[in-house]
């Protein structure tokens, strides 16, 4: 990110979201994002997803423009490279944990056979080879996570966005699913998190406050990456 700024319009006044925000995240970090409720977090994250366009200044991935490209091309990036975790899981709840995820699969035209032997794959990884069959609403909210993590790497990315993942989650299930974006992280994936639990920022590589739409820089971990 390089001198980004975003602005919203609420009641027909200018609210900044982002204020020339310029960021380098190095492959295979693993940063977390804090600050107070409003302070842009969620913001810079759509905008790194390709979600959320900028009202000025750059978003690269791999020295490649982000926003350069056409809402398609956007979405074809996002589903090759890039994975998301959200604090209210987005299962559709009338599909099984394992038709859930199979979905991203399905997007990318996957064959079936694949996608139902990757998707049994990744339920094993995260413990739940045995709630396989299971709707959202008959597993508990940490194994609802567990199902969006392993959807989360159907297709492989190498880059993971996650907005508040423990946000609903009890101090132990928590530090579970933190402890499975360390294996994912160790396995050379780069993760962006947004997480207001001060044990699970401490848990990253490097913790980058916001206050107000700016970065203020990181909190520990120097020389991992930059922030402007």
């Amino acid at each position: 990110m390089q001198d980004v700024c975003k602005d919203y319009t609420l009641r027909k006044q200018k609210v900044v979201g982002l204020l020339d925000a310029s960021i380098e995240i190095h492959r295979g970090d693993f940063v977390s994002l804090v600050g107070p409720s409003g302070s842009g977090k969620s913001t810079l994250l759509l905008m790194l997803g390709g979600m959320l366009s900028p009202t000025s200044g750059e978003v690269t991935l791999d020295g490649h423009s982000v926003y350069n490209r056409t809402a398609d091309e956007r979405a074809e990036l996002r589903q090759k490279y890039i994975g998301y975790v959200f604090q209210t899981f987005n299962l559709v709840p009338y599909l099984t944990a394992l038709e859930n995820v199979q979905v991203p699969m399905y997007l990318a035209s996957v064959p079936e056979t694949d996608q139902q032997s990757r998707a049994e794959e990744l339920l094993q990884r995260v413990g739940l080879g045995d709630r396989m069959h299971h709707k959202p609403s008959e597993l508990s909210v940490g194994q609802q996570q567990r199902v969006a993590l392993a959807r989360m790497l159907a297709n492989d990315p190498a880059v993971i966005l996650a907005d508040e993942p423990t946000g609903n989650l009890d101090p132990e299930t928590a530090s579970q699913v933190i402890r499975f974006f360390e294996e994912f992280n160790e396995e050379g994936r780069t993760i962006v998190m947004v997480t207001h639990d001060p044990g699970a920022a401490k848990r990253a590589k490097r913790t980058i406050r916001l206050t107000e739409g700016r970065l203020i820089g990181d909190l520990h971990s120097p020389g991992t990456a930059n922030v402007a």
